[in-house]
């Protein structure tokens, strides 16, 4: 009864709602932005009025920054999603594979590479924004060396310029892998890895119309 109720208090808020100032909108860097533009283009070309703020956070970041109130609505996994507090639907993948520059000089072999052939290679990873409440981390090898960078651009030069490797998603790697700049990796411990996005917002918060909008036009996305 006190969840109905909550609902009908936060329908309530949102038929009374106007357009909002601001609208804030937190996206794993993992995203292919290109399929969020569109949404973002039409709800900005009928709201105007309404200052759109994107931010791109890592791993934790999107779901922190929803649940702190800085943004209305989040596009991530469900990793360390509290779903009693959170309301979701799933909008599009992501897949994260491991890549390398030729310059790397890995082993030449058809098997897959052990952790142990990998201990002496710089793995790249990048730093989780979602705090320490939020934090998160994947795929990491133990007994590794390890660069941190803070995004996924410098990620991917620093592998770029051979001087390691990491995962990034396929949307960032297509031309590279397509053109042998970059090596797809086949590593015990790291496998290939598929990843759900959702759209998210707070149960207990009004929603406006402009986030509504917005809410309603990010659908199912292609996966990337």
């Amino acid at each position: 009864m006190l969840r109905q109720m909550q609902g009908l208090r936060t329908t309530a808020a949102r038929l009374r709602a106007r357009e909002e100032p601001e609208l804030t909108i937190a996206v794993s860097a993992t995203m292919d932005l290109d399929l969020l533009l569109p949404p973002l283009a039409e709800t900005g070309r009928r709201y105007p009025a309404t200052h759109l703020r994107l931010r791109m956070e890592m791993m934790g970041g999107p779901i922190a920054r929803l649940l702190e109130g800085k943004a209305d609505i989040a596009v991530a996994s469900l990793d360390g999603v509290p779903l009693d507090t959170v309301e979701a639907a799933p909008v599009g993948e992501v897949t994260i594979r491991p890549v390398a520059s030729p310059d790397l000089d890995l082993p030449a072999t058809c098997r897959a590479l052990a952790a142990s052939e990998m201990q002496g290679h710089v793995q790249v990873v990048t730093a989780d924004s979602g705090g320490a409440a939020h934090e998160q981390s994947r795929d990491l090898l133990a007994g590794g060396l390890k660069w941190t960078v803070s995004d996924l651009a410098a990620k991917k030069k620093v592998i770029l310029a051979g001087l390691g490797w990491g995962g990034l998603p396929d949307h960032m790697t297509h031309q590279e892998r397509r053109s042998g700049v970059l090596l797809p990796l086949d590593l015990e411990g790291f496998p290939l890895r598929r990843t759900t996005l959702f759209k998210m917002r707070r149960r207990d918060q009004a929603i406006g119309v402009v986030a509504e909008e917005l809410w309603n036009r990010i659908g199912g996305l292609a996966p990337s």
